[in-house]
């Protein structure tokens, strides 16, 4: 059997493909097409991405397509092809890497691009096959699609498609492929690659299209001298803090964030060993993988500098003043405590700003960590509270009741100033009910390896709208089940 995808079968879905990234040459990638994937099936589908899209929903239920997002068929007019990066993994320089594992099928006339993810061998692909496991694949799917309903920036997925292909992993497993969609999958990494080997104009030829592509302002601007490539490293510092912000407000551990691992457009990308908050603990470790605790959730907002430092040292060659770059950088520092404490005052409920507003927000963090208080529902019942519900269906969260007292005395005279008290149809809105943990994902998981994938699009219909009360299906907003600690989420996948 061709294990290649078919040239001589294209499906045309009238996307209008511009592909501008390959059109930066073949410094920067590898042409080759995905490698075909026997029997494949669906397992999950987002009709509101296919809409975005300009994807007619019908082509959701076709063969053709499952064919084809499976890397069986090739989409007429798209140009597929695997880019190199390198980039820094747990903080030392691992040299070249790249789409091991990914390829890119190019950009529609949305300005969006399309990857398969799992779709087989490329040039990068090291010590490993190129396939993605089912697990992780509808892990990615969901995930993308809930951080995006959080209104969290991140890169998206249209589907998942599965076969029973065998993997090998820890165990045996089966395959699947993610069609990830993103404005752009430049990395850090992509920066680090041509900097790193001494390949300056291919640097700034990458630079410029992206300046071009995403940040056209930073061309016309007086900061900086007027430098666009120092213009750039502000931006994406100020980008990467919003994101980071975001996600800690939300409570959400990516788990490892290498530099390769770090969008240039400042979205959330490559969800491997990810994990939404249970009980409340700073220094939670996600990622099994991770034995030194780097990527901690407490950690998240300076590792997030320490890459855009890798960044900025990157880009040196072409901003040429290790001073300017400095500059460039330090806008990260003022942007994320800002904007998180923006977010939580948001949570809240809080009506402007407040000098003692700081000390309230860490006086509750302290409090949630001393009890280890599950944090996604102390949010949401504090949110009802908020709106009338009795004190008690909170104050029940906590071992210390008189800490928590104190803490709501000062909560309280806090938003007595205000004229209607804490906002709590905003509250309602900025603290879901509804997030991604670990036990649900598992649960949809091993499911799905019996072929039955109502509960991934049980949980999909739920993530989509997490602010929402969808009465009936409590169950999937109530606390983890005492097995949920005993999950493993590693970097294999």
């Amino acid at each position: 059997m061709n294990t290649m995808a078919s040239d001589a079968l294209d499906l045309d879905l009238g996307l209008g493909w511009r592909n501008s990234f390959a059109a930066l040459g073949e410094d920067f990638y590898t042409r080759l097409s995905p490698q075909s994937l026997p029997s494949p099936y669906w397992v999950g589908r987002s009709n509101s991405l296919a809409d975005t899209l300009d994807l007619d929903a019908a082509w959701l239920d076709s063969p053709a397509l499952l064919e084809a997002l499976s890397g069986n068929l090739k989409l007429a007019g798209s140009a597929p092809l695997a880019s190199v990066y390198s980039g820094h993994q747990f903080g030392s320089w691992a040299g070249q890497l790249g789409d091991g594992r990914a390829i890119l099928l190019g950009e529609t006339r949305k300005g969006l691009e399309l990857q398969l993810k799992g779709a087989g061998l490329t040039p990068y692909s090291r010590m490993g096959d190129g396939r993605a496991v089912l697990r992780s694949s509808i892990r990615e799917f969901l995930c993308s699609e809930a951080m995006h309903a959080l209104g969290i920036p991140t890169t998206r997925a249209l589907c998942v498609t599965g076969s029973d292909a065998p993997i090998r992993r820890e165990q045996m497993e089966t395959a699947a492929v993610v069609t990830r969609v993103a404005p752009s999958f430049i990395r850090f990494g992509h920066f680090e690659h041509f900097s790193y080997n001494g390949q300056h104009a291919q640097l700034r030829q990458l630079a410029d299209y992206v300046i071009d592509s995403f940040y056209p302002e930073c061309r016309d601007t007086d900061r900086f001298a007027g430098n666009p490539y120092a213009a750039l490293l502000e931006a994406v510092s100020e980008r990467t803090a919003e994101m980071v912000a975001q996600w800690q407000a939300v409570g959400f551990c990516h788990g490892v964030m290498n530099t390769d691992n770090m969008s240039i457009l400042g979205l959330t990308i490559d969800y491997g060993p990810f994990q939404f908050l249970d009980a409340f603990d700073p220094g939670h470790i996600c990622n099994h993988s991770d034995t030194q605790g780097r990527y901690a959730y407490n950690r998240q907002p300076n590792i997030a500098y320490w890459n855009l430092f890798c960044l900025g040292q990157a880009l040196l060659p072409l901003i040429e003043d290790q001073e300017l770059a400095l500059a460039a950088l330090a806008s990260y520092k003022t942007v994320f405590p800002t904007a998180l404490q923006t977010r939580m005052s948001a949570k809240l409920g809080l009506v402007g700003t407040r000098e003692a507003d700081k000390v309230l927000i860490e006086n509750l963090l302290k409090l949630l960590a001393a009890d280890r208080v599950d944090y996604s529902i102390f949010w949401r019942r504090l949110s009802h509270m908020a709106q009338g519900a009795h004190a008690d269906t909170v104050r029940d969260l906590f071992l210390d009741r008189p800490a928590f007292d104190a803490w709501m005395l000062q909560y309280s005279e806090r938003t007595h100033h205000d004229v209607k008290g804490p906002e709590s149809d905003l509250m309602l809105k900025v603290n879901p009910k509804f997030v991604l943990r670990n036990h649900l994902g598992e649960q949809a998981i091993r499911q799905a390896k019996l072929k039955d994938f109502s509960g991934v699009h049980h949980l999909l219909a739920l993530l989509e709208t997490p602010y929402d009360e969808h009465p009936g299906f409590e169950a999937y907003a109530d606390f983890p089940p005492d097995w949920a600690s005993s999950i493993e989420i590693s970097c294999s996948s």
